[in-house]
């Protein structure tokens, strides 16, 4: 599935550029012992989300009637507001970031202190992994998809990151990593914006919230949602052929508002 392989071949592709800046510079201040503790961070990093992806696939979901229609919201909205949360600290932090590592880094191997390193390099791959359970729960939901699908499309994702982070590390070629980001960037705005659109559909049919216009307009006989173009745009960006009104407004509202801090934040 295209959303699954987006959300982690950028997750993944965030965590490793935090390691490879840890190890860069551990390379430069001529500390190679010390890169075992980063490493070791990684694996148990890489353990724990999967154990936390586990117990998500494990207990929760299972829902009927109105209690999974609330669930289905509810995951929705939070995972939007974590994707949210993510693309506005990134781009607070793009021009800082590797500055600032260095200087932790800087700062733990000058007092010998290693399990500092295996905390920053844990945190980072831990913090990206954890989020990435979130969005693809609020991704399978969205598309209505099976859990093999987000897997295989999940799994697709993490390779091509971890071949990039290959090429890029060992200098094989150039990857225009700016435009990357700002592309991804744009393709996870309107993502998200899809996730807070269904899951305000979702408290509709839970009857939380009112609806005042069920089906502003309804496109199925030109491009339905369950086929060819229109399922892909479901699974991408949470196409919905015949919306309600609220839908269109918070995801037009949601856009609009994306656009307006981003402007702000590129600005400054």
């Amino acid at each position: 599935m295209v959303s699954a392989l987006i959300i982690t071949l950028r997750e993944t592709l965030e965590a490793a550029l935090v390691v490879g800046i840890i190890l860069a510079y551990l390379n430069k201040v001529v500390s190679p012992k010390a890169k075992k503790f980063v490493w070791q961070g990684v694996l148990v990093g890489v353990i724990f989300s999967a154990l936390v992806a586990f117990l998500f696939a494990t207990y929760f979901g299972g829902f009927v009637g109105k209690s999974e229609e609330l669930y289905e919201g509810v995951t929705m909205l939070v995972a939007a507001g974590l994707l949210t949360w993510m693309i506005l600290w990134m781009m607070k932090q793009r021009n800082s970031i590797k500055k600032n590592i260095e200087a932790k880094v800087d700062a733990h191997v000058s007092k010998n202190y290693y399990f500092g390193l295996f905390l920053l390099s844990f945190v980072a791959v831990v913090r990206e992994g954890v989020e990435t359970v979130i969005f693809l729960q609020g991704a399978r939901i969205q598309a209505e998809a099976e859990g093999v699908q987000v897997l295989m499309g999940a799994l697709l994702g993490i390779f091509v990151a971890i071949v990039i982070s290959y090429i890029l590390f060992k200098g094989i070629a150039k990857i225009p990593l700016r435009k990357f980001f700002t592309f991804t960037t744009v393709l996870l705005i309107l993502f998200a914006a899809g996730l807070v659109a269904h899951g305000v559909h979702e408290f509709q049919e839970a009857g939380v919230l009112a609806t005042y216009n069920e089906h502003l307009w309804d496109l199925n006989s030109i491009l339905n949602e369950k086929s060819g173009l229109g399922e892909f745009l479901k699974h991408l960006f949470g196409y919905n052929a015949n919306p309600s009104f609220e839908e269109v407004v918070v995801y037009f509202a949601y856009l609009i508002g994306m656009w307006a801090v981003s402007w702000r934040i590129v600005r400054a």
